[in-house]
């Protein structure tokens, strides 16, 4: 990394970083009681809210949104004149999965080859320490040009969209000239890249009931309708033979004309089995960012410990759709719906019920803030060139924020690059991509507020 004084401040200031980010690692914040109590969330938030106060924000609020969260919010005021910079991320995170799978203690932030082990080292509780190093090394460098605001989510992995109607109950809360979502990654690590597309999506629940209660397999069985048969043949009816979603209504051919990810680094990245085939056709490029993606994330019925010889009376699911920039995630659940009942066997009773939704999002990368950004990352990746690439995960909040404050400038950023493993056991950060974003964060902060004086 070139020497200059802001990267040798944040270089400085990296053994606190992993403090910080170990205290809030240690957090179990997952926003859904039914996984970890509300306290953890609440002591995250707090957390949160104290590292504000201790930098100078004003106006730290702990705001109670409609899903039952609470966001962070602070504003830290700079130079008379000076364009606001609101900068995102969130402290909730995804639950641990089978802890017996995580090489060390999900919530406890480890150091093991290099990398920062931990639940949310990466997704997204990183991304708050970025942006705390930046504003860092800014102060000791001359100050702050610009005027900060910070919003810190408590409940994004949830999809339930509590800050996004608190920002709308709330319309001049976060208005600012330019937004930093801090929450997205580089292509991989070393190769800078801001996010250009989100694909959306739409989580829902389908039960199926076929019976009054479960029968005995030998006396019933061949004639008594099987709940967890039908649903069986719903979700196969949601994939073609070589994996591509297929829902009736839903453009699944869209082709992504950026940035490539050849197949046998996506292979690698995502880890799969020797033998085992890709899904889907067209590029890598085309199937996670362009095109829409269903995936079976839960089944409820008898678990195979303890199983007895039953009819299934009934079946549950939890269904995610990532729908690509171009679609409407509110009609893409209608078309999901109406698929499910189209392919729903026997006249077998289906309920659905929608647990979260999100809008895709695109991003203009002409704008002025771009700019500053790419010669930002210049400096902190020195002989690298910010790439652009989509990014197959949802923001919900970037979608709401373009409408809110519509000359806004939204950029996305983050540490979720793919060694990281996000969502998945062993997440992990790079401590070295903490340290070069939150360079250039700070440096796009100044090239921001230059560009503004003029």
């Amino acid at each position: 990394m070139t020497a200059n004084p802001i990267a040798e401040t944040v270089a400085s200031l990296m053994p606190r970083a992993k403090a910080e980010l170990t205290e809030l690692v240690a957090f179990e914040s997952v926003a859904d009681p039914a996984v970890a109590p509300r306290s953890e969330c609440e002591a995250a938030a707090n957390w949160v809210a104290g590292a504000l106060r201790a930098e100078g924000f004003q106006d730290v609020e702990l705001l109670d949104t409609p899903d039952g969260s609470q966001s962070v919010y602070g504003l830290l005021p700079g130079p008379a004149g000076a364009p606001t910079v609101l900068l995102y991320a969130h402290y909730d995170v995804q639950p641990k999965l089978d802890e017996s799978a995580w090489i060390t203690p999900p919530f406890e932030l480890t150091e093991r080859n290099g990398r920062w082990y931990g639940r949310g080292a990466a997704d997204c509780k990183g991304g708050f320490i970025m942006h705390l190093l930046a504003l860092r090394a800014l102060k000791a460098n001359g100050g702050v040009p610009v005027s900060v605001k910070v919003i810190v989510e408590g409940s994004e992995e949830q999809g339930t969209g509590g800050l996004e109607r608190y920002a709308e109950a709330h319309p001049e809360l976060l208005t600012a000239d330019a937004i930093v979502i801090g929450d997205t990654g580089n292509f991989r690590v070393g190769l800078p890249t801001v996010t250009a597309t989100l694909r959306g999506m739409t989580m829902i629940r389908l039960t199926i009931d076929t019976l009054e209660g479960n029968l005995h397999s030998g006396q019933f069985g061949g004639a008594a309708p099987d709940a967890l048969a039908a649903l069986i043949r719903v979700l196969d009816s949601l994939r073609d033979e070589d994996g591509s979603t297929v829902i009736e209504g839903l453009t699944a051919d869209s082709v992504w004309e950026g940035l490539q990810y050849p197949d046998a680094d996506f292979r690698k990245d995502a880890k799969v089995l020797d033998g085992v085939d890709l899904i889907g056709h067209g590029t890598v490029a085309d199937r996670i960012w362009a095109r829409p993606a269903v995936t079976v994330i839960g089944i409820d019925c008898s678990p195979v410990a303890g199983a007895t010889p039953s009819v299934p009376a009934s079946a549950r699911a939890q269904i995610s759709l990532r729908v690509p920039p171009g679609q409407d995630a509110a009609e893409a659940t209608k078309l999901l719906f109406a698929h499910i009942e189209k392919h729903t066997p026997w006249n077998a009773r289906v309920s659905l019920e929608q647990v979260g939704q999100g809008q895709p999002f695109l991003a203009d990368v002409n704008s002025p803030a771009y700019t500053s950004m790419a010669d930002a990352m210049r400096i902190a990746y020195p002989g690298e060139e910010m790439q652009s690439a989509g990014m197959g995960g949802s923001i919900p909040l970037c979608n709401t924020l373009a409408e809110l404050y519509p000359q806004a400038e939204i950029l996305l950023i983050g540490l979720s690059e793919p060694e990281a493993q996000i969502h998945a056991v062993n997440e992990s950060v790079s401590p070295e991509e903490l340290e070069r974003l939150s360079v250039a964060e700070a440096h796009f902060l100044v090239n921001y507020a230059r560009s503004k004086q003029g």
